[in-house]
């Protein structure tokens, strides 16, 4: 299972508000339904179809019933067609009515926890319609405060299927690519595991100086993250540090990448030992840790370094925590010098070191257990509340 299907299953539950339900019918698709079959589409074909995309979204924004909603949002995806004529207007009445929804959200909405759950369920009507019409909607909600709606706004920007049609215009494509990086360089700080990992893997596709600068910038908040003993969901970390490890080896970062590349790594790799030693490291947080040691092993020491790396596997098999120090020693610095990935790629770590910061003890208080994923579902679902 992807992190990025995890954390979209993580990231569903109730939308329900504790009101009444607003007891609406169900969208009338009959007239769409016949206009959708049609060869060569008129005036009034063109009508009908801005009448269903307006009820339709109009339902969606107004319905605080979650089956209703998710009703209404399928019935919409399930409306799209490749007949050139129909797919351009509906593209267009999408874009209008999803408009006056986040409008009307915005100004006729009063309760933040409803105006949220819309901003989030038009949000992921954009990332199902997968419209490159819609992208720029996406992107001004890139910087949103509520972790839910930016989440869905960086995948409905970055979605891979979204991409492959954008990519026909290598232009636009470009300048597309630029706009949300920029907004998520702007975001990354205040981003929440999953997000960070949506934004690595979406960088990981770009050789431009703002996908390394957001790539360093991710680290960044997952290498403090580790400090402060705060980090979240470490298993991400696996795929950020294969996208980090893939640019180093490509030669398009030099030290711009592979020092934090390091200081993250050694980071886990230290989590891992004095998280274990003080016995406060449990459950899924200890197994995310020994799969981010094992998958950057197999995945990126071997590309970086050449051959084939086993120490840490060897180490973690063992159960031998001194086996382990050495191995990060060997490859990241340590007492007695540098690793021999700071000789090859030729950085210092923070304060011109030659071994990485050290991760300070747990507090004696502190017990890290990390919260168990759910099954992953493919059933239309809400974000949860921030």
């Amino acid at each position: 299972m992807s992190v990025r299907r995890v954390f979209s299953a993580v990231l569903v539950g109730g939308l329900v508000l504790g009101l009444s339900m607003i007891g609406w019918a169900q969208v009338d698709s009959s007239r769409i339904d016949e206009v959708i079959k049609k060869s060569v589409l008129g005036a009034q074909d063109f009508e009908i179809i801005d009448a269903y995309v307006a009820d339709a979204i109009g339902r969606l924004v107004r319905t605080i019933d979650f089956t209703e909603v998710a009703r209404t949002r399928a019935s919409i995806v399930g409306h799209q067609s490749a007949q050139a004529q129909y797919a351009q207007r509906f593209s267009e009445a999408c874009l209008r009515e999803i408009t006056k929804g986040f409008d009307y959200a915005n100004h006729e909405i009063s309760d933040p926890q409803r105006r949220f759950k819309v901003h989030a369920n038009l949000l992921i009507l954009i990332n199902e319609l997968n419209d490159p019409r819609l992208i720029d909607v996406s992107i001004r909600m890139i910087s949103h405060e509520a972790g839910a709606v930016r989440y869905w706004a960086v995948r409905a920007a970055t979605s891979s299927a979204l991409w492959e049609k954008l990519g026909q215009d290598q232009a636009v494509a470009a300048s597309t690519a630029r706009k949300i990086l920029d907004a998520c360089n702007q975001t990354a700080q205040s981003s929440s595991a999953e997000i960070l990992n949506l934004m690595a893997q979406f960088a990981g596709r770009f050789d431009t100086p703002q996908a390394l600068e957001l790539l360093g910038r991710i680290a960044d908040v997952r290498i403090k993250s580790y400090a402060d003993w705060e980090v979240k969901y470490e298993i991400v970390d696996a795929g950020l540090l294969k996208v980090m490890g893939s640019k180093i080896a490509a030669g398009a970062s030099g030290a711009q990448l592979a020092r934090p590349f390091a200081q993250l790594y050694s980071f886990a790799i230290q989590r891992y030992i004095r998280g274990t030693q003080s016995n406060v490291l449990k459950g899924l947080s200890r197994n995310y840790l020994a799969a981010v040691l094992l998958e950057t092993e197999e995945q990126c020491l071997g590309k970086l370094l050449g051959g084939t790396q086993t120490g840490i596997r060897r180490a973690l098999e063992a159960n031998d925590l001194n086996a382990l120090q050495a191995e990060h020693d060997r490859l990241l610095g340590g007492p007695s010098g540098k690793g021999v990935l700071a000789v090859k790629f030729g950085f210092t770590y923070a304060n011109n070191g030659a071994a990485p910061l050290a991760l300070s003890d747990p507090r004696p208080d502190k017990t890290v257990v990390e919260p168990a994923l759910p099954v992953e579902t493919a059933e239309s679902v809400e974000p949860a509340q921030p």
